[in-house]
């Protein structure tokens, strides 16, 4: 498959589950606001999510993806899919085990998490509702990986959509019914979460049933320790070991930030949340979807032993991070307002709790460069099956954003917390790219200076226009004119894209060079 092609493909299907995503929060939002009960969910949503980040999508898949490329490539169908057989039990039974005992100390996962919650108790409910999420989404992870190998990435790109309706539908149909009957109202959201797991799950089975590649699970004893000696299963488990150091590190962050906020006061962790789904529309849209698609490509280029398809890989990669996350970079710092305004205030989602999120938006937006650029540079070192390096720049980041936040969150509350995150994130993409050339398996290709010339020009020309944008409408006040306001919006940022992309083809940087590098 057409690399670009396929890098669109999910780009678009990740947009699809961006904008549900974006209508989920919108919902969320306008239902309970900034408020007690919305922190409650955040951080009840947060656990079985930072357990996948760090278990599925995380460790998992960074140890797994490469070991299966390597097998598809040299060992042929029936080793493969005894590979993914084997996987697929370890995988099952250990997510029940922790599922189960993830309902059974939920208090405690929650204390850890954000002991100064004020719907402490709502939260403990909710997170024993919502554990056995992890179960559902690492088995989709396991899918994902799968299917990606076999380069069908447009299943694995789109099912997160379904978690994103079924929480919309939950937030429309049930929350005004639970209030009626008495019972507390946030309570539907999770149980749409768990809903959407489901759902998400059986969407992988025709996919990989097409494939031939169904995971066969062990339900007995003897199978279980059949897949546990499989030499497949036990290389993934050396992999993941610090790959399991290098993603906890990330989630531990995580923790902390969150046990900050949860003291900061009531709507802190709403606040970062809210401004955390903005950030997820570059960084998933671009991030995540080069990395999705880089990763298995860079195992197949070293397994061929082509080194130099691996750094041409590696450097239109970064290209394309530049040509796009530096404009939304740009974006979110000097035109943060009219975006959330549009996306968030609406029913019980006040003016301060827009300008709160406004605050958090701008920390991010700050790291936007370095998050996006560390999901393509970090899956060169995981296609090597490098984990240490990785590891060792993310223990320093942690070190690093703790001491951020020791100076900025008594000065900037909790946007000093996503500022610290959004340095440390530019930090990290800096030295995996120093790494990355130090080892000699990537090569920066001719013409990258006056690239960024022209990227940088055009990209001051879009600043100058949303900035004016930003100051030319009193976003608040068309809160009364909702479809206005959102009209304004979209003709702000369509005319900021053909400002941007228009400086870049007056400077003689075309969209077409990139379909031919890929």
């Amino acid at each position: 498959m057409n690399l670009l092609r396929a890098a669109s493909t999910v780009s678009l299907l990740t947009l699809a589950s961006r904008v549900t995503g974006l209508a989920r929060e919108l919902l969320v939002a306008a239902s309970f606001g900034a408020s007690a009960w919305t922190d409650a969910f955040n951080v009840a949503f947060r656990i079985p999510n930072l357990l996948r980040r760090l278990f599925a999508e995380g460790a998992f898949s960074q140890a797994f993806v490469p070991i299966l490329a390597a097998a598809h490539s040299r060992e042929g169908e029936d080793v493969t899919r005894r590979l993914i057989d084997a996987v697929a039990t370890v995988l099952f039974w250990a997510l029940l085990a922790t599922s189960v005992l993830g309902v059974l100390f939920a208090p405690a996962v929650v204390w850890l998490m954000a002991s100064g919650l004020a719907e402490f108790d709502t939260a403990v409910v909710m997170t024993r509702v919502m554990f056995p999420y992890i179960l559902c989404m690492s088995m989709v992870a396991l899918s994902a990986g799968v299917l990606n190998t076999w380069k069908r990435f447009a299943v694995p790109a789109a099912t997160p959509v379904l978690l994103n309706v079924s929480v919309i539908a939950a937030a429309w149909l049930f929350v005004p019914r639970f209030r009626l009957w008495g019972i507390e109202p946030v309570y539907a959201l999770s149980a749409g979460v768990m809903v959407g797991g489901l759902l998400q799950l059986a969407a992988q089975v025709p996919a990989l049933r097409r494939i031939g590649a169904l995971p066969r699970i062990g339900l007995s004893p003897a199978a279980l320790r059949a897949a546990w000696v499989h030499p497949g299963v036990r290389r993934v488990l050396r992999q993941m070991l610090p790959a399991v150091v290098g993603v906890s590190v990330a989630q531990l962050s995580l923790l902390i930030n969150t046990q900050i906020a949860s003291h900061v006061g009531v709507g802190a962790v709403s606040w970062l949340t809210f401004a955390d789904r903005l950030m997820e529309f570059p960084t998933a849209l671009l991030g995540v979807a080069m990395g999705v698609v880089l990763l298995p490509q860079l195992s197949a280029a070293l397994a061929r032993d082509e080194p130099q398809t691996y750094s041409n890989l590696l450097d239109w990669g970064l290209r394309l991070v530049v040509l796009l996350a530096l404009p939304c970079a740009v974006a979110l710092l000097v035109f943060p307002k009219p975006m959330v305004a549009v996306l968030y205030h609406y029913g019980a989602f006040s003016a301060r709790d827009v300008q709160q999120t406004v605050y958090a938006l701008m920390g991010y937006g700050v790291g936007l460069m370095g998050l996006v650029g560390v999901k393509v540079l970090a899956p060169g070192f995981y296609a090597k099956q490098d984990m240490r390096t990785p590891v060792r720049i993310a223990i320093g980041m942690l070190v690093l954003t703790q001491v951020l936040n020791v100076a900025f969150v008594p000065r900037l509350g909790h946007a000093g917390l996503a500022l610290s995150i959004g340095l440390a994130a530019l930090l990290n993409a800096m030295l995996l790219l120093r790494g990355l050339r130090r080892l000699g398996i990537y090569r920066a290709q001719p013409g990258w200076a006056s690239f960024m010339l022209r990227v940088g020009a055009a990209t001051a020309a879009l600043g100058l226009g949303l900035a004016w944008a930003a100051q030319a409408i009193d976003w608040i006040a068309l809160g009364s004119q909702p479809v206005a306001r959102i009209g304004w919006l979209a003709l702000a940022l369509a005319s900021a894209a053909l400002l941007y992309f228009g400086v870049l083809a007056a400077l003689g940087l075309s969209w077409r060079q990139f379909v031919r590098r890929a």
